[in-house]
């Protein structure tokens, strides 16, 4: 079974993988942290020293790589992962069943809000911009986030319900 989970941060993608890898006695692979591990820097190091547009073509190697492993895993992506360098197709053409975690502008905004500190695209925004800047990147990115295999709608659901959801779609 492989797994790849997609959305838009603070989507539950991790928090989901984590408790879904466990269950299932299956790894749990985060892009960014494989990114991180293979590069020997952080996120923000490589955009800042490289640019995104070399962070983006890394992020597309390395998500290939994962793709094409032997093993069973459950997958998180970053969030703007299925935007760019024809990676949905890479997902959809690979063995893996790829879910796009559904969260309303308005839970993403409260969560975001909620842990701000720890997302750095959203750190610096007043609590009143951020609601505006999720509903842009959502409009931008839908297209590609609609190509996953799955879309689970998570607004008003507890995580195991979320899972359970998913539990079914694998079953």
């Amino acid at each position: 079974m492989k797994v790849v989970l997609l959305g838009y941060m603070a989507s539950g993608k991790s928090t989901i993988g984590k408790k879904l890898a466990k269950k299932y006695s299956l790894p749990f692979l985060d892009l960014d942290d494989y990114i991180v591990s293979k590069e020997n820097k952080s996120i923000s190091k490589i955009f800042a020293e490289n640019g995104e547009i070399y962070f983006r073509k890394i992020e597309s190697v390395y998500l290939q790589e994962v793709l094409h492993r032997k093993d069973d895993f459950i997958l998180s992506l970053g969030g703007g992962t299925p935007c760019y360098a024809n990676n949905m197709s890479h997902i959809n053409t690979s063995d893996a069943i790829s879910i796009y975690l559904h969260a309303g502008i308005k839970t993403l905004s409260e969560r975001l809000i909620a842990k701000k500190t720890k997302r750095p695209l959203v750190a610096g925004l007043e609590d009143d911009k951020i609601f505006e800047f999720v509903g842009k990147h959502l409009f931008e990115r839908g297209f590609f986030y609609e190509q996953a295999s799955h879309t689970i709608r998570t607004d008003g659901k507890k995580m195991a319900e979320v899972i359970t959801e998913i539990e079914m779609l694998l079953y």
